[in-house]
């Protein structure tokens, strides 16, 4: 049975993966697909073959953190067809599409003017139900409205109904646009907190990242939502000279493609300077600092992008 609807849902689990079809989860996804998601137990579960798969079998398109809203375009049985609104990409105007299990998204309720909103600004951070009863962790970089305060916790506003939050792992802002803008070089500072993270193909969490997912939300913890895709964000931000090396700044973005940079755009990380790259690499390898001279990665750079403020700006 088909449903047709266009409402506005938004992720009730701490992670929601975005597949490309209801078809591409496996049995063995089973716990990445289910509510409550047990993230740990399915990243377990996969072996480097079963990793690979998700991106070489075209499976995973990225993934939606605890309270991130979707368009509902329409319902298929047990799963949604969504578009993730604040992951900008060439293949709909609106924002990233893809599928979600059903079991993973509420309806999103007519929300009155907030007080603003809050960012998750470290790994992981304990929500907690109304009587002080843990509820769920979030992570990095979940952004949530913001109702009240007292000394220690936030107040927010979750699919799940108020909730609270430690002070001491937040950042807030009056809008989700409007947290404050740091420089591209503190994205790295931030991204050197998940050295040695494994890859995870459409990763979009301190679960794991891709390598756009890594760069992503890198920016948004310093006030930017770039496009979620290394080919969109390759064309956005400011061109810096890809011959230039000394013109280049840490924080900008470094991008690689197919037949020694002459094809498809397929990787990206930050500079990091001196000749390094803070970079989430693929399948079977973690996030690291990586000296790109005499690198097969050296001969397929395509271009260099500056996104955010520059260095020496007012943070």
């Amino acid at each position: 049975m088909t449903e047709m609807t266009v409402n506005m849902y938004a992720c009730n689990v701490p992670v929601a993966t975005i597949w490309t079809s209801p078809e591409s989860a496996r049995d063995i996804d089973a716990e990445g697909t289910s509510n409550p998601v047990q993230l740990n137990k399915w990243l377990e579960k996969l072996a480097y073959e079963q990793r690979l798969d998700l991106c070489d079998g075209n499976r995973v398109q990225s993934q939606l953190l605890y309270g991130e809203p979707v368009i509902v375009d329409e319902i298929v049985d047990e799963w949604a067809k969504v578009i993730a609104v604040w992951q900008p990409c060439k293949r709909d105007e609106r924002g990233y599409p893809g599928w979600v299990p059903v079991a993973q998204l509420k309806k999103a309720e007519r929300v009155e003017e907030s007080g603003g909103f809050i960012r998750v600004a470290v790994a992981k951070s304990q929500l907690w139900t109304m009587d002080g009863t843990p509820k769920l962790i979030v992570p990095f970089n979940t952004i949530l409205p913001l109702i009240d305060e007292s000394d220690d916790h936030f107040k927010v506003r979750t699919p799940h109904g108020d909730a609270l939050i430690l002070k001491m792992d937040i950042v807030r802002a009056s809008s989700i646009h409007q947290f404050h803008k740091r420089t591209a070089a503190a994205a790295v500072e931030e991204g050197l907190a998940y050295l040695d993270l494994p890859y995870f193909w459409g990763g979009m969490s301190s679960y794991g990242y891709d390598c756009s997912g890594f760069t992503y939300n890198m920016l948004k913890a310093c006030g930017y939502f770039i496009p979620r895709d290394a080919s969109d964000q390759a064309k956005g931000g400011e061109e810096v000279p890809l011959e230039d090396r000394n013109r280049w700044m840490k924080g900008d973005l470094l991008f690689f493609a197919n037949d020694e940079g002459k094809g498809n755009v397929r990787h990206v990380g930050f500079y990091y300077g001196d000749g390094l790259m803070l970079h989430s690499p693929s399948t079977g390898q973690s996030i690291e600092v990586l000296k790109l001279a005499g690198t097969k990665l050296e001969k397929e750079l395509c271009a260099v992008r500056r996104y955010g403020q520059r260095e020496g700006a007012d943070e």
